[in-house]
């Protein structure tokens, strides 16, 4: 097997409306539909896929190896990456002021990567990022 690239990602959720009303109008991204399905084709790519055990999530997120109990355990991350770290810190004021609660906002991790992190309405980890790495 000699896998390519990722495919697709798609959150799955048990209310449509709340999603798509982040992925759309918080974060806008052009999504399509098809019946209740939401969906952007030739997206560009995902420039990494992990496998992260949750206590480095929550250790990455929240400074300790246990999640905390009042957030849901998320079974998946997803990252969007931005122009640059003010662009970050932006999008964080942009998101907040649509109501959108942050586990942490905009800060810059020992790797170099400026990341604010939320949880999606279907459980998903989202961050908003800049690595500047890919931006070389």
């Amino acid at each position: 097997m000699d896998v390519k690239c990722i495919a697709g990602f798609a959150v799955i959720t048990k209310d449509p409306a709340a999603s798509a009303s982040l992925y759309q109008d918080a974060l806008g991204l052009s999504l399509e539909a098809m019946d209740d399905y939401r969906f952007m084709d030739r997206f560009p790519g995902a420039n990494h896929f992990g496998v992260w055990p949750l206590a480095m999530a929550a250790q990455s997120c929240f400074g300790q190896d246990e999640w905390p109990a009042e957030f849901a355990e998320p079974t998946s991350t997803i990252e969007f990456e931005l122009a640059d770290a003010a662009a970050v810190e932006a999008a964080v004021c942009e998101m907040k002021e649509k109501g959108q609660a942050f586990i942490h906002e905009a800060r810059t991790e020992p790797w170099g990567q400026t990341i604010a992190r939320f949880m999606s309405p279907e459980g998903v980890l989202i961050g908003l990022s800049y690595a500047p790495w890919l931006h070389e």
